[in-house]
C-alpha cells in the first residue's frame, strides 16, 4: 500500500510539472521589475552615499578600522579632539572620492542593463562596459581600503584593540603585522 501511495504522489508531481505548475522558482524572481536589475535598492543607495558595502573587509577584519565606524565609536574610543578632527577629515576625503565613483558605477550598470534590455549588446560593447565597471569597482574598493589604512596612523594600539572589541571581532587573534609599531595619538 505504501509503495502505491508513493507512486501516486510521484505521478502527481510529474503531472504537475508537465502541466506547467512549477514546484520551485528562481531566486531572481521579481528582480526583473527593478529599475536597475543587477543592483538592489540598498546597493544603489550605498553607491550614491559612498558607503563601504563590505569593500574594505580585508582591512576591517585585520585591525584596520574605518573612519566612519571610528566616528560612530568616538566616545567609546576616547578620541582626542585632534583624532576626531583627523578622522572627520579622512572620512570627508573618502566620501568625496567614493560618491563620484559610486555614481559612475551606477551609470555603467545602467548602460549595461539598457544595452541588454534594448537588444543592442554585442561582444565588444559588453567587454568595454564590463572593463569600465571593473576599473571603477577597483577604484572604489581602493578608496575604502586606503582610508582604513590611514586610520592606523590616527589611532593608538589600545584604541584599535578597543575598536575591534566594539565591532565584535575576535580579540584573541594575533595582532596584524605592523601592530607592534607605535601609532600617533
Amino acid at each position: 500500500m505504501l509503495v502505491v501511495l508513493r507512486m501516486l504522489v510521484a505521478c502527481g508531481l510529474v503531472a504537475a510539472g508537465i502541466s506547467g505548475v512549477r514546484a520551485d522558482t528562481s531566486p531572481y524572481a521579481g528582480m526583473q521589475n527593478r529599475g536597475l536589475k543587477a543592483l538592489s535598492e540598498q546597493q544603489i543607495e550605498d553607491l550614491r552615499a559612498g558607503r563601504g558595502m563590505g569593500l574594505a573587509l580585508a582591512a576591517e577584519l585585520n585591525s584596520y578600522p574605518g573612519p566612519a565606524h571610528v566616528l560612530e565609536f568616538a566616545s567609546a574610543l576616547n578620541l582626542s579632539e585632534d583624532q576626531r578632527d583627523r578622522t572627520r577629515a579622512l572620512f570627508e576625503e573618502m566620501r568625496n572620492t567614493a560618491v563620484p565613483l559610486g555614481t559612475e558605477v551606477l551609470a555603467k550598470e545602467t548602460e549595461l542593463d539598457q544595452a541588454f534590455a534594448g537588444g543592442r549588446i554585442d561582444d565588444a560593447s559588453l567587454h568595454r562596459i564590463l572593463a569600465d565597471i571593473g576599473r571603477l569597482q577597483g577604484d572604489l574598493r581602493y578608496t575604502h581600503l586606503k582610508y582604513h589604512m590611514a586610520m592606523r596612523g590616527v589611532l593608538s594600539l589600545d584604541q584599535i584593540a578597543a575598536y575591534d572589541r566594539l565591532r565584535g571581532y575576535d580579540s584573541t587573534q594575533a595582532p596584524a603585522p605592523g601592530m607592534h609599531e607605535r601609532h600617533s595619538r
